[in-house]
């Protein structure tokens, strides 16, 4: 027994990305969830059930059952590992939709990333142990210094310069300027922009991080039987999978075999396809978590896209164009929309799969979305029609 095309999302909201949102993460996180219902075709008082990321650790499931007026939830949960939780929400409320232990799943992000809590600023603050204190002291202070040590080890490895990172940014740029709910809208960047703009944590230029953003997004989960009587047009979730790798770290795992693979990705994908009965060649649209450009290619090569250290060819030849084999971030990624934890990629790819996209690819039955990298991660494959 598998969850293959038995569940399904019913509803997909967001609230604009922003530097400055003006609002609580719980006020836009509503926001979020009644879009979503609304989309749903769903009322609150439908919701018993809330499947949250524990990243959103200043919202908990009972201040959504008052804040929409709900007498129960008879399901909650969260999983942990920052934005690798994004898809396991999904994974996790598919199950119990599945199970009967849930009707209608709420899962969501919230996040004042820009104008309230910076994620890529030090991380010495007090009460720092596990792993990190090995690190700090050594300057491995913020995200982009830690993936700097992958990203060197990869172009290292198969002998490549920082302007295959560039292409990354190039491309999601490219899809955001083009999408207007992007932080980015009508700002593309050339490859020379890119090589221009600052150095971060060499060989990570500003061009190479993912966007500081303000905002939410949520996605309702419902039955397969029932979202078909719901007014809105499903996106069946094929599959869903976690994975951790060996050896992990919190976006450190550095004693691993090799720097330059995501073990964690590799096992994801390794349960994730035949779960959907489905190999890579079967997707139509990857929607891939890109917080930082070198986690980019080396998933792309994880999921089966591309041996390793070819990846970059996917870019140089086209393929992730909108008009390419497999169009990527067709949003514009958390380099181009917005930073949200992936929560942009999974509304992204519900929307490519109803044909509503902003950048709408034609005909597409199949899409991947990725979840967080360099920490234990999650990823779905949803489809048009249950098969």
């Amino acid at each position: 027994m598998t969850i293959r095309n038995k569940a399904a999302i019913a509803g997909v909201g967001q609230t604009e990305f922003s530097k400055d949102s003006g609002r609580s993460t719980l006020h836009m996180a509503l926001e979020a969830i009644l879009e979503a219902l609304d989309d749903a075709g769903l009322r609150p008082e439908d919701v018993d059930a809330v499947v949250k990321m524990s990243a959103n650790d200043d919202i908990f499931e009972i201040d959504l059952l008052r804040s929409l007026n709900l007498s129960n939830l008879r399901y909650f949960a969260e999983v942990p590992h920052g934005g690798g939780a994004g898809c396991g929400t999904i994974a996790v409320a598919a199950s119990a939709v599945v199970a009967s232990m849930a009707d209608v799943v709420v899962t969501f992000r919230s996040l004042n990333e820009r104008s309230e809590r910076r994620f890529g600023v030090s991380a010495t603050g007090g009460g720092v142990g596990h792993w990190r204190q090995y690190y700090l002291p050594h300057g491995l202070v913020t995200p982009a210094q830690w993936v700097a040590i992958f990203g060197q080890r990869y172009l290292h490895e198969y002998g490549l310069t920082t302007e295959e990172l560039g292409r990354v940014s190039v491309l999601t740029r490219k899809h955001a300027a083009t999408n207007p709910h992007a932080m980015m809208y009508g700002q593309p960047i050339t490859l020379e922009d890119h090589q221009a703009s600052r150095w971060i944590a060499e060989p990570l230029r500003l061009l190479d991080c993912c966007l500081d953003t303000d905002g939410a997004c949520a996605a309702i989960v419902v039955s397969a039987e029932k979202a078909k009587r719901l007014p809105s047009t499903p996106a069946y979730i094929a599959a869903a999978a976690q994975g951790t790798g060996s050896r992990a770290e919190m976006m450190t795992s550095y004693q691993r075999a090799s720097l330059a693979r995501l073990e964690e990705s590799e096992a994801t994908a390794r349960a994730l396809f035949p779960l959907a009965e489905l190999t890579p060649a079967d997707i139509d649209v990857a929607e891939i978590y890109d917080p930082f450009t070198p986690m980019v290619l080396m998933q792309l090569e994880a999921y089966g896209f591309a041996e390793r250290g070819r990846a970059p060819r996917l870019f140089r030849e086209g393929a992730l164009e909108l008009d390419g084999s497999l169009p990527m971030n067709t949003h514009g990624g958390h380099l181009g929309e917005g930073y949200l934890h992936g929560f942009g990629h999974i509304v992204e790819g519900v929307r490519q799969i109803r044909g509503t996209a902003v950048n709408r690819v034609p005909d597409v039955k199949t899409c991947l979305v990725t979840s967080g990298v360099g920490v234990p991660t999650s990823a779905i494959i949803l489809s048009k029609e249950p098969y």
